[in-house]
């Protein structure tokens, strides 16, 4: 193996191990990092031990087990402070959130799934709803199933055929026929709508954002509580204010291919 092979190879294995954090709430173990990796253990130390050096890592010293870093999330902040869709969605869901009064998010299309990147508060939170960088599956959330109304329907199809359809909740839909009518709803109503199936309690219409090429890059999200709403009467509140903004951005053409934005300067 050539040193430029072996340098990714070491690359791809410290991704792997900051990576293995993501199964766990806790701190981990050498022996539990080396299982969720496919490590042995001796490398999983090495590796550990590295990342903890430059910061990456952190380190109990009583238990000598390992948590994530500071510095994992300062990279988050570096790519939201790079992103331009972030900068020029921001003031667009700040407004949306004063108009509607529920949360309002931003996600972002990432294949399988959809990586929240912006999250406007409501008055009714719980804690997993307030972080940025959760992952959502697109077959399953409102605005991944805006997104995928807006592909071609191999495209579409694609995604749901490699999308593990295990259930978040009793309420999920995982049947891919059934997939793929909620799919068809959305595209007839212009959003996308869950009741309860990726957080309980909870239902969500999403609008999918997309670039120059009408290519989905991104959703917009409202979300309330079904003790609240009846889902209908949430989509006929709501859905025009999710509508104008989603459609707003993407007709400012500062959306890219990438999920960016193309910044107009004055």
């Amino acid at each position: 193996m050539s040193g430029d092979s072996l340098t990714v190879a070491s690359v791809e294995k410290a991704f792997r191990v900051l990576e293995a954090f993501g199964h766990s709430t806790d701190e981990l173990g050498l022996t539990e990092i080396a299982g969720l990796t496919g490590l042995d253990k001796s490398a999983a130390q090495r590796f550990a031990h590295s990342l903890w050096q430059a910061g990456y890592l952190e380190k109990n010293e009583r238990t000598r087990r390992f948590r994530l870093g500071k510095r994992v999330l300062t990279l988050g902040y570096f790519y939201l402070r790079s992103n331009p869709l972030i900068e020029a969605a921001t003031p667009a869901l700040i407004e949306l959130r004063r108009a509607c009064g529920e949360r309002v998010n931003l996600s972002l299309h990432d294949d399988l799934t959809l990586i929240y990147a912006i999250r406007q508060q409501s008055k009714r939170e719980y804690f997993y709803g307030t972080l940025i960088g959760r992952r959502v599956p697109v077959f399953s959330s409102a605005g991944g199933r805006a997104i995928l109304a807006a592909l071609p329907d191999d495209r579409a199809d694609d995604i749901i055929a490699r999308s593990d359809r295990s259930p978040l909740t009793p309420a999920t839909i995982t049947d891919p026929a059934a997939i793929r009518a909620k799919v068809a709803e959305a595209r007839a109503q212009g959003y996308g709508l869950a009741v309860e199936e990726t957080v309980p309690g909870e239902l969500t219409l999403g609008v999918a954002v997309t670039d120059a090429a009408g290519v989905p890059v991104a959703a917009i999200h409202i979300a309330g509580s079904v003790a609240e709403w009846a889902p209908q009467d949430f989509a006929t509140r709501f859905a025009p204010f999710a509508m104008e903004t989603a459609q707003s951005l993407s007709r400012s053409r500062m959306v890219t291919a990438t999920g960016g934005a193309v910044l107009r300067r004055s």
